[in-house]
């Protein structure tokens, strides 16, 4: 566990709802949300025979760099690990580069820091770990804006590109999150992240395929290995794309993607609890696929109206970098009290997204934070709350959904009922004991 020194000093938060009709809550009802269950079943020798036609290159005694990334990917310690090894057989000395823009406080060894909360490490990838905030420029894009490439990695004999592809938190386009976003942020550490966020995510969808254009005639990419997730946080596919093939492998694996995407079946929602947001869920903390709410206002059609969002955690991996927060209506001390302020804004400055680190009401326990969010969102006594509850936004193919859904849930095939009803109960400090998607 993180020993934690709390950013904000709180004092007594909410009022006490002692003037305040007792307000009482619905029975939740736990449901199983049916998604494509595409999956690879056996990882390393999805792997191997992905890589098996690079096995034709040079690399005997070359320095080859392998991106790792901030993001918890199922999979990815599997797939790093593999390709390390493949790599050694092939001749050649592998080491793993931290690409992750600014995360990390934007040092050094804090992305070294980030990725062992992930898992990677020298010991579990089979390969040391060399990390630097030093880059070199490869050219510029408009306003003078730099292109960047992490320093150790361009002066390998070769980088070999790992990410996951998925729809971005923040802008829409033919690329998202994958390899060229890896190859532009990740490799562009926090001075490539930094000049080319402040052309705006919404510019994004122009300025990705431009710089990673550059990138991929100067520096030494050798290929890539995209994983792609189905909605159960389970590896769906794994491919090893050669550099000239990124763009067009790439676009088609994002809509490939999309159409596996995990996302909340219901229709409006009036108070959303996740018992967690961090960095290793998203970036943007909370996933706004699943919950529609962005820094940058993305309107995605497939996400349901929210009236009031509660937050009641950030998790143990995200190590303080509460970004995301600021898109919730309500949250906890328990999380408030976890807050780093130097990480998140060192990352939510760099992205230009300061919104999302705004602090929302903070209540002193669980029950609190629901009562005031349904409060808020419910104004008629006589009105049945919508209530959703959900572990984090990637982890949504078993939720809870308050009864009021019952006609929806008996009218769909893709929602089943796992289970009975169960009442909202908290502990005598008003800790959350169940329902909860825990």
């Amino acid at each position: 566990m993180h020993d934690y020194e709390p950013s904000l000093k709180l004092s007594n938060l909410a009022p006490t709802n002692a003037d305040i009709e007792p307000l009482v809550l619905p029975s939740m009802l736990p449901v199983l949300q049916r998604f494509p269950t595409d999956t690879v079943d056996d990882i390393e020798t999805t792997v191997r025979n992905q890589l098996e036609p690079f096995s034709k290159l040079d690399l005997k005694g070359k320095q080859i760099a392998i991106t790792g990334g901030s993001r918890g990917i199922k999979g990815m310690i599997e797939v790093l690990k593999i390709t390390a090894a493949r790599l050694r057989e092939w001749g050649a000395n592998p080491f793993i580069v931290p690409a992750m823009g600014s995360h990390g406080g934007g040092t050094a060894e804090g992305q070294v820091a980030t990725l062992a909360s992930l898992g990677i490490t020298e010991t579990s990838i089979g390969a040391p770990i060399r990390s630097s905030m030093e880059v070199v420029e490869l050219g510029v894009m408009e306003g003078n804006t730099p292109v960047c490439c992490d320093k150790l990695a361009f002066e390998s004999d070769g980088i070999v590109v790992c990410n996951r592809i998925k729809a971005h938190t923040a802008f829409a386009g033919d690329y998202e999150s994958g390899l060229l976003k890896m190859i532009m942020i990740g490799l562009g550490k926090h001075r490539g992240t930094a000049g080319v966020h402040k052309l705006g995510f919404h510019r994004f969808h122009e300025v990705l395929p431009i710089a990673a254009k550059m990138s991929l005639e100067k520096a030494p990419i050798l290929f890539g290995v995209a994983i792609v997730e189905n909605a159960y946080n389970q590896v769906a596919a794994i491919e090893a794309i050669p550099s000239a093939k990124f763009f067009e492998r790439e676009k088609e694996l994002l809509k490939y993607s999309k159409s596996l995407m995990g996302r909340i079946l219901v229709s409006d929602i009036d108070t959303l609890i996740i018992d967690a947001i961090g960095k290793d869920i998203s970036g943007g903390g909370m996933d706004s696929n699943v919950t529609g709410r962005s820094a940058t206002n993305l309107k995605r059609d497939y996400t349901p109206e929210i009236k009031q969002i509660v937050v009641r955690d950030i998790t143990e991996a995200t190590s303080g970098n509460a970004i995301g927060i600021g898109n919730a209506d309500v949250t906890t001390r328990r999380a408030a009290e976890k807050f780093d302020m130097a990480v998140t804004y060192t990352n939510a400055l760099t992205a230009r997204t300061p919104t999302t680190t705004k602090i929302p009401l903070i209540a002193e326990t669980d029950q609190q934070a629901i009562e005031i969010a349904c409060r808020s969102a419910v104004a008629d006594p006589n009105h049945v709350p919508r209530i959703v509850q959900i572990l984090n936004t990637k982890e949504i193919d078993r939720i809870w959904l308050s009864t009021a859904y019952l006609p929806e849930i008996d009218a769909r095939d893709d929602l089943e009922i796992d289970g009975d009803a169960k009442p909202f109960a908290f502990d005598s400090k008003g800790n959350q004991l169940y329902p909860t998607a825990r």
